[in-house]
């Protein structure tokens, strides 16, 4: 595995056991387990069913999402959707999420987290880990205004211009 292409990750499991390493890609499938090397050097694999969250970190040592802050204090200004993740186990957790269908994974969702300057990055939630997501609002997204063909606006020209 290469050290380029390796993230820092910290892993929550719901049985609370934290698990730190780098990981190279997430699963494509539910079927699949996530990789994980470990500080060690030791290669794990951890089944999906296990993991509550797996947190892109700026440094191993630091606190995952978990123990920072886990909803927004005001409305988010980022584009995207504000969702609530509410976890198997009753606990919840805000996020942005792109307000895109194509950038959702079948087997998870990737979030930003309510706190940038915090450790956390990223955070990515398998759907067997979510008992529901629950969009909050649609943020940033422009109000279009179609002009229909034939359809005059009501606009003034002026100076004899043409459209």
């Amino acid at each position: 595995m290469g050290s380029s292409t390796a993230k820092k990750i910290l892993i929550e499991r719901f049985d609370r056991v934290m698990m730190r390493g780098f990981a190279q890609a997430l699963p494509a499938s539910a079927a699949e387990a996530l990789e994980l090397i470990t500080p060690d050097g030791a290669a794990l694999t951890v089944p999906l069913d296990q993991i509550k969250a797996v947190c892109f970190v700026r440094d191993l040592e630091g606190p995952s999402i978990f123990k920072e802050r886990k909803e927004f204090l005001s409305r988010p200004k980022s584009h995207g959707l504000w969702v609530e993740a509410r976890f198997t186990d009753g606990s919840r957790l805000e996020g942005m999420i792109a307000n895109n269908l194509n950038e959702l994974n079948p087997p998870g969702y990737a979030l930003t987290p309510p706190e940038i300057a915090g450790n956390t990055q990223r955070v990515w939630i398998p759907q067997t880990a979510l008992a529901e997501l629950v969009v909050l609002g649609v943020v940033g997204t422009p109000k279009r205004t179609a002009v229909r063909r034939g359809q005059e606006t009501r606009q003034i020209k002026l100076f004899g211009e043409t459209a």
